[in-house]
């Protein structure tokens, strides 16, 4: 038999009204108390009755995860952390891709959220022309998932431009000094990739360093080839740069075999960097040093902006900065 609101209460040791209150995110509760229902509510594999909650609240209990692309470094993680903090307040996920620029072209009408959906969560990387125009002409709230100057929707970021120095405060301290970008996206003066570049410029500026022509590389996109191939024009550059900073993990792992297809040894003789820390990173050879995210961090913040929207329409949008942390792993270990 399915579990109900009354097992869980009496695992609980609450009331139904406290786990019903706790269920729908209610914001009179303790902390310990909202801890203890969502405990039980895990242990019991509790699932709130949809059909049930649309007739009474005109909530589906279904948001919409959009990202990128589906199989991108890092996303299956945030992914499961979605899952999981949407299904402790009662929510389940349909997750959707946005696609290739190609896949975008040739079906515009599929990219968005599917109807019937409380809300999106939608990855502000690559966001394609009308897309949030759309959800909130529809009247679906939109949260984002990181750096967007879209200002009509709730966000929860990184700090891109800090992570950014970070990395680069990270390769200096290991003795690099001609240190080359990977990722920037050709043309663009506003964006995602943009603060990296910002912060990647003042981190090299800051240390009185030169920026020789070529060091900032642009990519098409964020795939493996695109590391790789820019990776290779840089090792063939007079000033051979002895550090790369890629913009994320997938350039990083094109570089790292660029490297090795020009027998250059890593860290030996150029160390490399990148973002999002993803598990092939983390079993690359050499290891891959990474700017990492919480993932469960952001879930958690996301969906809870989702609720605060739902019982809030006409509040003003909500920032929220999620932390970082520079990751150091063999890619970068310092040269003795």
């Amino acid at each position: 038999m399915a579990t109900t609101l009354r097992d869980v209460a009496r695992h609980a040791r609450v009331s139904v009204k406290t786990v019903s209150n706790v269920v729908n995110d209610h914001p009179h509760v303790s902390d310990d108390v909202r801890r203890r229902v969502r405990e039980a509510v895990r242990a019991l594999g509790y699932r709130p009755n949809l059909a049930a909650r649309t007739l009474r609240t005109g909530r589906a209990g279904l948001l919409a995860l959009i990202v990128p692309d589906v199989e991108a470094p890092g996303l299956h993680g945030l992914a499961r952390e979605v899952v999981r903090a949407a299904t402790s307040r009662g929510f389940r996920v349909v997750v959707d891709h946005l696609g290739s620029d190609t896949e975008r072209a040739a079906a515009p009408a599929r990219i968005g959220a599917p109807p019937g959906v409380d809300a999106v969560l939608l990855g502000a990387d690559m966001v394609p022309p009308g897309l949030i125009d759309a959800q909130l002409a529809a009247g679906t709230p939109v949260v984002l998932l990181g750096e967007s100057p879209d200002p009509r929707c709730d966000q929860v970021a990184l700090d891109w431009a800090r992570a950014a120095a970070d990395a680069i405060e990270h390769l200096l301290d290991t003795g690099r000094r001609r240190i080359a970008a990977i990722g920037a996206r050709p043309g663009e003066a506003t964006g995602p990739a943009q603060p990296r570049t910002l912060g990647y410029r003042h981190a090299v500026h800051r240390a009185g360093l030169d920026l020789p022509a070529g060091y900032l590389r642009t990519t098409a996109q964020q795939r493996h080839e695109d590391g790789y191939r820019a990776a290779r024009w840089l090792f063939a550059h007079e000033q051979r740069p002895d550090a790369l900073f890629c913009y994320a993990d997938r350039l990083a792992i094109g570089a790292l075999r660029a490297a090795a297809d020009a027998g250059l040894r890593v860290p030996a003789d150029v160390a490399v960097i990148g973002l999002g820390d993803s598990e092939e990173g983390r079993y690359s050879r050499p290891t891959l040093t990474s700017v990492s995210a919480d993932p469960a961090f952001l879930a958690r913040e996301a969906v809870a902006l989702v609720t605060a929207r739902l019982d809030r329409p006409d509040a003003a949008p909500a920032r929220i900065t999620a932390p970082h942390a520079v990751l150091p792993r063999e890619s970068t270990r310092p040269v003795v």
